[in-house]
């Protein structure tokens, strides 16, 4: 019983600070670190619970406080990712399926992995998916001559940015790319791509591409530029409150992290995911240990026909895929305004991040 009770405390202990570090207003990639796992932290705060119940001490008033805490962490965390299941309303509706297809469009996008060398995987997939458009990021020049040579002719518009940095960006598509532009928005080596496109109905999209480095020890050691990034794709976005919109990418945060809420927020743009389900999409290769990483937002005009993620092509993120329908007459959900202080904290956020600032208690090297 007392080894149980070890674990049970170990693990508890590791739920609860988990369920409490996200709450402190720094940007540390230690602390942040703890928005992805929430789906992690609920099995192990359920399996601490369970195995307090068959250990539990004869103190009843330790059992009850140990009990309570680690209720109310369970609770939390079920609560912040409960709307991304199936047991959650859709935010984003479904399309009506009909025979016209001159408002439909189809995205694929895949973090490829920049050492990956199935370049074979990738080529096959997309051949095989035949999406309108196809995204790839960490795609180095390498990348960009395999990729071209094997969905050069079918994809004709491209938008190529090779870096050796882990953020290069290709832009693929069927249709003709109308002012395509590559920005550099925070900083002068993490590129996005920006272009519109023109529906066979006439309707013109907005499209958005992106792919902040994320708070890692490896990388950006504060989140304060990613965020920053987020912030201001959706105020660029709000600019614009008539336009069909959708902005994509590996954005390196999950979609129930503040920073991800704010985006949403402040763009208004729905994300296709709550009410249908995780569709984690890193890590590739550890089951136990994947999140969702990789994002589709589009404004409600648009429906969503499919969502999906899609097999493993050596890559350590999955593919994904999504067929959305210009559908302006079915609009019932306008998305999320902005509340309280989120305009000042994203002019702050951005702030910061241009001048290559962060919150983190301890200070670090970009």
């Amino acid at each position: 019983m007392i080894i149980l009770r070890i674990l049970a405390y170990v693990l508890g202990a590791f739920g609860i600070i988990g369920t409490v570090m996200p709450f402190l207003k720094y940007d540390d990639w230690w602390i942040r670190g703890f928005d992805y796992p929430r789906q992690q932290l609920l099995f192990l705060l359920g399996l601490s619970a369970v195995l307090w119940f068959f250990s539990r001490s004869t103190n009843d008033t330790l059992n009850l406080t140990v009990g309570i805490v680690l209720m109310l962490a369970t609770l939390y965390q079920a609560y912040r990712i409960y709307p991304y299941t199936p047991l959650h309303g859709r935010d984003a509706r479904n399309a009506e399926r009909t025979e016209n297809t001159d408002g439909h469009l189809t995205l694929m996008m895949s973090n490829v992995l920049q050492t990956n060398k199935r370049t074979d995987l990738v080529i096959d997939l997309a051949l095989k998916m035949d999406p309108d458009i196809l995204l790839t990021v960490e795609s180095n020049g390498w990348w960009e001559e395999k990729l071209r040579e094997g969905l050069g002719e079918k994809y004709p518009h491209q938008v190529s940015v090779p870096l050796e940095n882990l953020y290069g960006m290709h832009l693929w598509s069927k249709i003709e790319l109308i002012d395509p532009e590559v920005k550099y928005r925070i900083k002068d080596d993490i590129p996005g791509i920006d272009t519109q496109i023109e529906l066979p109905n006439g309707r013109l999209i907005d499209l958005h591409f992106v792919h902040p480095m994320p708070p890692s020890p490896t990388e950006a050691y504060a989140s304060t530029g990613r965020d920053a990034e987020l912030a201001l794709v959706g105020l660029e976005v709000q600019k614009k409150p008539d336009a069909t919109v959708i902005v994509a990418g590996d954005m390196n945060d999950v979609a129930w992290s503040h920073s991800s809420r704010l985006f949403q927020r402040l763009s208004g743009l729905l994300d296709p995911r709550r009410g249908r389900g995780f569709f984690s999409t890193f890590h590739a290769e550890y089951r136990m240990l994947r999140w969702p990483l990789d994002h589709v937002f589009h404004s409600s005009d648009l429906a969503v026909l499919d969502l999906q993620r899609l097999p493993y092509v050596g890559s350590d993120h999955f593919p994904v895929l999504i067929s959305l329908s210009y559908e302006p007459e079915q609009d019932d959900n306008q998305g999320e305004n902005p509340e309280g202080n989120d305009m000042e904290e994203a002019t702050e956020t951005i702030k910061k991040g241009k001048r290559h600032e962060d919150d983190a208690v301890i200070k670090g090297q970009d």
